[in-house]
């Protein structure tokens, strides 16, 4: 009998690797799509989630809330906005880890401020670190709240601490929040739904709960934000807790404060009637910032 090749040749064998890496080649867009629809389904439904808790707070409180409060030990520290719903978050074991008059003494390294990291606040499609450090601005000349204090900054530590990491911001509106302090506090310099002057109630957004934006996506890249609250005395501090809509969303030349996403074409905002939707990177400018505004 006549012995039987076994095996595949040479030419065989590269068939089929070209058969297997053309439908490699064929499916690998398709699955990357899919898990990018998937991190994008997921980026929605943590909006969603925030927008409920807003309209809890804003039940029990009767307003939304600030940007960011300052603690009332003194210190240049304050809480966001974000921090303030923990109860309506149901992060009723996080709030007891704080006390929301005192300022954090513990956030010293990024394993204590990943303690406190919370993947409600983190878009799935940003590339994230759980938590940044904060170094204080040497440029800056006037506290946040308006008043001159050079020596505060001077004898501040280069290094003001660790916070966990963000990607949803409030919005301010058509202004940049760090330019805060250069307006007097009674100016109406913030013109959004979530800021820091006054208290706003939902009859204030003028322009209807369905036509206000008041909560969008911000990447990791532009600038680190937080959810729970930042020393006021660091670099793009208030920034750091809201968001700009001057321009347009993911405009790569822009202010590093306003809105951006890894998300294609646009970037997710929470409206003020509890909906998300992706506001289009080519969206007109002129729309993009009245619908940031709480007033026509």
């Amino acid at each position: 009998m006549d012995a039987r090749r076994q095996g595949l040749t040479v030419l065989e064998l590269l068939v089929v690797i070209a058969v297997i890496s053309i439908m490699a080649a064929l499916l690998l867009p398709a699955l990357m799509s899919a898990r990018e629809s998937a991190r994008r389904v997921a980026c929605r439904s943590h909006l969603r989630e925030l927008g409920i808790a807003a309209h809890h707070f804003h039940d029990g409180f009767g307003h939304l809330p600030r940007a960011w409060k300052a603690t009332d030990d003194g210190k240049p520290f304050a809480f966001a906005w974000a921090a303030n719903m923990l109860p309506q978050l149901g992060q009723q074991n996080m709030l007891a880890q704080l006390d929301l008059g005192t300022s954090p003494t513990g956030l010293t390294t990024s394993v204590a401020a990943e303690a406190f990291a919370y993947e409600l606040f983190v878009c799935p499609s940003d590339l994230t670190e759980p938590s940044f450090e904060l170094q204080v601005d040497t440029e800056r000349d006037d506290d946040v709240d308006g008043s001159t204090d050079n020596a505060l900054h001077a004898a501040a530590s280069p290094n003001l601490g660790w916070f966990p990491t963000a990607n949803y911001v409030g919005v301010y509106g058509t202004h940049e929040a760090d330019d805060y302090e250069e307006a007097a506090p009674t100016s109406g310099f913030a013109d959004g739904s979530i800021i820091n002057e006054q208290d706003i109630r939902f009859r204030d957004l003028r322009r209807g709960l369905s036509n206000t934006m008041i909560v969008g996506e911000r990447t990791m890249a532009a600038v680190p934000s937080t959810w729970l609250g930042i020393d006021l005395r660091g670099g793009d501090a208030p920034c750091r807790l809201v968001g700009s809509a001057m321009t347009q969303p993911n405009c790569e030349t822009c202010d590093e404060c306003e809105f951006s996403s890894r998300h294609p074409g646009g970037s997710n905002f929470l409206w003020g009637d509890g909906r998300v939707t992706l506001v289009s990177e080519s969206i007109d400018s002129v729309l993009y910032q009245e619908n940031s505004r709480r007033m026509p």
